[in-house]
């Protein structure tokens, strides 16, 4: 059989006690034609393989380039080199897949983010990304484990909807209708009922509203899928298709959503810190090396690993919107006109805002609830206030809004017209409707962008450095 192979992680993980091995991987380095640095992914560290000198022909040791893959078979030895304390001495090097050092992008050497960026199909082969994406892993398997763990049922909400969750209209368009002549009704509209679904249909902004159709049955469920937005946003926290963790909650109020969405944070953190601690170390030490070229403002005040640790082990300060913007009126940021957006009652608070409130201000995560109704979607519960609705949104250092959710309106009545003030078409959403009208039940939700968690616990600066082929504006290589 071809692959008895042994990771190179479980490997390194036991004693070398002259055991014969079998390991695969690409090579990283190879020094004085004689140590060969191999890694195959398991693992940020690498397993040095020694070859002796005579032991291999010239035109063999000529293909041993990095990136090339190979297959070793050797015996386990202690090593002598420092930070190691197992090498192979190799009995037989097998040359699976060739690599061309001229043609070869990613050389041993240190590349910018951005360089990387355009070469996303090669950069998992660089430490820096390895970790990342361990890291994107361990996190979406905890996430299902927390849910599971609590009786929530996984959903798969349509990826191709007919509905705009957001009411924001900001969506991609799925059509197999000619673009270059498409069928027109008589007033010159496009003709949507000549399209494959009958329809005008686009990609999903939000799983939501599916969601809470299954949660009138099931009690508990969460979607975790790809989402949409056509925003034109080319910043360092927009994705155009990112993933959405959605959990909905029957019989919930708002303060059951805050509980279940901070306990849910804080476990899924600190399964990443016990089962990729080495990752997050490596990444820890990057970021503070990167931080050591800015001013001392600009620095993070806690290391990442500390600032997870912190996370994982203090409550989350919760405050509403109306003390929020009292907060940013106190400020001495605003008073000295640092804030680029105005601050007042009723605005959507910027980042700026947001990430003055949880590093300035609380120095922590924070809860921000009961938002004006005019800035916040239709579906939220109104207030007896008949100003402000039953959402909140979890704020976080370094990236501001990481999680959004809200009381759901679930008075038949109510949520009719708010739907209407809002142009929100009632005749469309009649099987959303229904579930006010049969058996309707306080309920609760949120939404947590998985892109932004994936950056928040890795300590990247750019949301494209953590999904592995980023969707952008003008960009959809790959």
């Amino acid at each position: 059989m071809f692959n008895k192979r042994v990771k190179i992680k479980e490997l390194l993980a036991t004693e070398p006690t002259g055991q014969e091995v079998t390991v695969m991987g690409w090579v990283r380095t190879f020094r004085n034609n004689q140590f060969i640095a191999l890694n195959d992914g398991s693992t940020n560290n690498n397993l040095q393989i020694v070859v002796e000198l005579g032991m291999l022909d010239e035109a063999t040791l000529k293909r041993i380039t990095t990136s090339a893959s190979l297959k070793v078979t050797g015996e386990c030895i202690p090593s002598l080199g420092k930070g190691q304390k197992m090498e192979i001495k190799a009995k037989s090097i097998e040359i699976l897949g060739d690599s061309d050092p001229e043609q070869y992008p990613i050389q041993p050497k240190k590349h910018s983010l951005e360089f990387l960026r355009e070469k996303a199909h090669l950069r998992f082969r660089t430490n820096t990304f390895a970790a990342v994406f361990r890291i994107r892993h361990t996190l979406a398997f905890a996430i299902h484990k927390f849910f599971h763990e609590k009786g929530f049922v996984y959903m798969h909400t349509p990826v191709i909807t007919a509905s705009d969750a957001e009411g924001a209209g900001e969506m991609f368009r799925v059509t197999t209708l000619p673009m270059d002549n498409p069928p027109r009704n008589e007033d010159g509209t496009i003709d949507f009922k000549e399209d494959f679904f009958g329809r005008s249909t686009n990609l999903t902004v939000s799983g939501q509203l599916e969601g809470e159709l299954a949660a009138t049955a099931f009690s508990e469920i969460y979607t975790f899928g790809p989402t949409f937005r056509a925003e034109n946003s080319n910043t360092a926290r927009h994705l155009a298709e990112f993933w959405m963790i959605e959990p909905e909650m029957a019989f919930c109020d708002i303060e059951d959503n805050m509980n279940l969405a901070e306990e849910f944070i804080r476990y899924v953190i600190k399964y990443a810190l016990e089962h990729n601690r080495e990752d997050i170390e490596f990444l820890a030490q990057r970021l503070a090396e990167e931080e050591k070229s800015l001013p001392q403002d600009k620095r993070s005040e806690l290391g990442l690993l500390e600032k997870l640790d912190f996370v994982v082990n203090n409550n989350f300060e919760r405050i509403t919107y109306t003390e929020a913007i009292d907060i940013l009126l106190q400020s001495p940021a605003y008073k000295k006109k640092k804030f680029q957006y105005e601050v007042k009652w009723g605005i959507d608070m910027q980042s700026e805002h947001e990430r003055y409130l949880v590093e300035k201000h609380f120095k922590k995560p924070v809860i921000v609830t009961n938002y004006p109704k005019d800035i916040k979607s239709f579906y939220m519960r109104l207030n007896e206030d008949g100003k402000t609705v039953a959402a909140m949104d979890i704020l976080a250092p370094g990236i501001g809004e990481i999680v959004g959710g809200s009381q759901r309106e679930e008075r038949y009545d109510v949520l009719v017209e708010k739907m209407n003030a809002m142009g929100i078409p009632t005749e469309e959403l009649w099987w959303y409707l229904d579930t006010r009208r049969f058996g309707t039940v306080p309920h609760a939700g949120f939404g947590l962008g998985f892109e932004r968690l994936v950056l928040f616990v890795t300590g990247m600066t750019n949301i494209r450095d953590v999904i592995a082929f980023p969707r952008t504006p003008k960009s959809a290589e790959f």
